[in-house]
């Protein structure tokens, strides 16, 4: 692969625009990992966030770089990528997280970088230039990552309510307020190992490009790992506010059970597909797992209608951020 001649300065503003992405990504999905933990009263906003933040670091003791791996070597073809087509990339995430997070829309994070990288190495060679396999990989588990939430939620929520369904109410809400404390500390985990994971790529493979690491390395330098995992970390202490609304209350109304059993369905899946080496959304999740708890009392109590407006929130993500990234691909050789 030929070496590209990219500056240290546009190559450092480059790892400046990931690293805003990635504490992008914290603020916007922040909501992911504290909106049932504050919705149902057992944490104040400003600890829930302490919590989460901890535990998005925490993660770099946990989990291996396999997602890192898929989208810094699995998605376009490493010989194509170049400073215009990184720059394309996160702009178009980037922008379509602002837009989002604006309008209190739980978006994917997650899915809106794939967007861009999709977009920009179209812009510049065509369809060729992507790598089926992983992309295949991240757009079945667009489907699969909700739906595996749902199922663990739901299934949580069956089981929580056969063992305890002799239980004293308000001895059963005093004992789940102290175990959402850890399914919101393991669903943080699972978000830190994920996400952070995906900046690290784009990192990883704009330094191969550059010729400062060999492609045969197995993982990215010690100082963009650490550097991933404290964006992110900063990202949520920051906090997506107007987002938590829409997810910890509006789909559906949650109790400290409830809230339990969707944290630990959304963090058993993001343990598996980090582990497998998949860049899922963390939104799409907890959003599966918020939906299958409360469709296991009954169907009525989940507001379609908002679940609705996500799921086309889904749809839209990947083309719409794609979109923004083939303009700002062009916009990146006017100005780098």
């Amino acid at each position: 692969m030929q070496t590209l001649n990219i500056s240290l300065y546009t190559l450092a503003l480059l790892v400046m625009l990931a690293l805003l992405f990635d504490f992008m990504n914290g603020f916007h999905d922040a909501a992911n990992a504290i909106a049932t933990v504050v919705s149902t009263g057992v944490l104040k906003p400003h600890q829930a966030v302490v919590l989460a933040a901890f535990f998005n670091f925490f993660a770099i003791a946990v989990f291996q770089l396999n997602v890192a791996t898929t989208v810094g070597k699995g998605t376009i073809e490493p010989s194509i990528v170049d400073q215009y087509v990184v720059f394309g990339a996160l702009v178009g995430a980037i922008t379509w997280n602002l837009l989002t997070w604006y309008y209190g829309i739980p978006s994917s994070s997650s899915h809106a970088l794939i967007g861009g990288l999709v977009g920009a190495a179209v812009a510049k060679e065509g369809t060729s230039a992507l790598i089926a396999s992983g992309l295949i990989k991240t757009i079945t588990f667009i489907v699969l990552s909700p739906m595996l939430g749902f199922l663990l939620g739901s299934l949580m929520m069956l089981l929580v309510s056969w063992l305890f369904v002799r239980g004293h109410p308000q001895r059963i809400d005093k004992w789940f307020r102290r175990m959402q404390l850890v399914s919101a500390s393991m669903y943080s985990l699972g978000h830190g190992g994920n996400d952070a994971q995906k900046t690290m790529g784009i990192i990883w493979m704009l330094l191969i490009a550059a010729g400062m690491v060999a492609a045969e390395d197995a993982s990215p330098p010690t100082w963009v790992i650490v550097s991933c995992y404290l964006a992110i970390s900063a990202g949520t202490l920051f906090g997506g506010w107007r987002i938590v609304k829409t997810m910890g209350q509006r789909i559906t109304k949650l109790r400290p059970v409830g809230g339990f059993c969707a944290e630990t369905g959304g963090a058993m899946t993001l343990f598996m597909a980090t582990a497998m080496g998949i860049p899922v959304s963390t939104t799409h999740t907890i959003t599966g797992a918020i939906v299958g708890v409360g469709s296991s009392h009954k169907m009525s109590a989940v507001r379609w209608g908002v679940a609705g407006n996500i799921v086309w929130a889904w749809v839209f993500t990947i083309p719409a951020s794609a979109f923004v990234a083939a303009i700002a691909w062009w916009v990146g050789h006017q100005i780098l």
